[in-house]
């Protein structure tokens, strides 16, 4: 079994040492041995960090990753874990999708009006409750 230190393990994963102090904290990376007070890490660490880079690839939150390590039973088959998860990532960012596409049209039309005060009184007049 191969043990690396933070800086190590920061190198081969391409993250900063504090990235990884912080996914420790937030409790999607175990929390490693400490020899003389220093971090000593197995180097199953560098899969663990490869899933969870995947996972902000893919938009996850860090809630969402931490979900993925831990939120299942145990026994959870990894493939099973991420197509739950991703079910409700593609609702997300469905959801997302089609507000963008509102935004965009709001965007493309056009204003004729003179001053800021008549934008202001068109808009009023278009959202009040029609009697």
């Amino acid at each position: 079994m191969e043990i690396m230190t933070i800086g190590e393990v920061a190198k081969q994963s391409g993250l900063n040492a504090s990235a990884i102090r912080y996914y420790e904290k937030a409790g999607v990376l175990p929390k490693p041995v400490r020899t003389g007070g220093q971090r000593r890490y197995d180097v199953s660490v560098l899969e663990r960090l490869a899933v969870l880079e995947r996972a902000k690839q893919c938009g996850f939150t860090l809630d969402e990753a931490r979900q993925l390590f831990h939120g299942f039973r145990p026994g959870t088959p990894p493939s099973e874990r991420w197509q739950v998860l991703a079910r409700k990532k593609i609702a997300e960012l469905d959801e997302l999708a089609s507000r963008i596409e509102e935004m965009k049209v709001l965007l493309r039309k056009s204003c004729a009006c003179s001053d800021l005060a008549e934008c202001g009184r068109r808009l009023r007049a278009k959202s009040e409750p029609r009697r």
